[in-house]
């Protein structure tokens, strides 16, 4: 039977990147009673190149959609290495965005929405959530955004 969640990526014209490992001493995810904690995953590209830059300096709200969106990627990867696969995702109960940006910069909301619309994109309404968009003033290597998330599994 396919996966209903990778076939609406495919339709979506995206795939799963593999897993990346972790950048310091950490692990990628912890599964307690039900819930599912992802730790932060950046916006590296699916060609492995970082998405990097400042939101309000250098890249573009629509860049930074995007970026959000390459961080969800990798999101999702971890999140089917942790449980096999997405359709054990009950619920995506918070996502938290953070973005690499100017002090002046006011658009944290617009540029994690390129990860909350693809989480209904793959989920449908298991994967809406409730949010938090924060301005950074830097990221790990530079990168755009980092999102991370807690899920309810089946």
């Amino acid at each position: 039977m396919a996966d209903d969640c990778e076939a609406r990526l495919a339709a979506l014209g995206l795939t799963l990147p593999d897993a990346p490992a972790p950048a310091a001493n950490y692990v990628p995810f912890c599964l307690s009673n039900g819930l599912l904690f992802m730790a932060g995953q950046v916006s590296r590209a699916a060609d492995g190149n970082g998405i990097k830059g400042r939101l309000g300096e250098n890249l573009s709200i629509a860049e930074g959609q995007k970026a959000a969106e390459a961080a969800c990627l990798n999101l999702l990867a971890q999140i089917k290495t942790a449980l096999g696969s997405l359709e054990r995702v009950g619920q995506v109960l918070k996502l938290t965005g953070f973005v690499n940006s100017t002090p002046d910069f006011v658009d944290h909301p617009q540029v994690i929405n390129g990860a909350s619309d693809l989480m209904v994109a793959v989920f449908g309404d298991r994967g809406r959530h409730a949010r938090a968009a924060v301005g950074m003033a830097s990221l790990p290597f530079g990168f755009a955004v980092e999102v991370d998330a807690v899920l309810a599994v089946n």
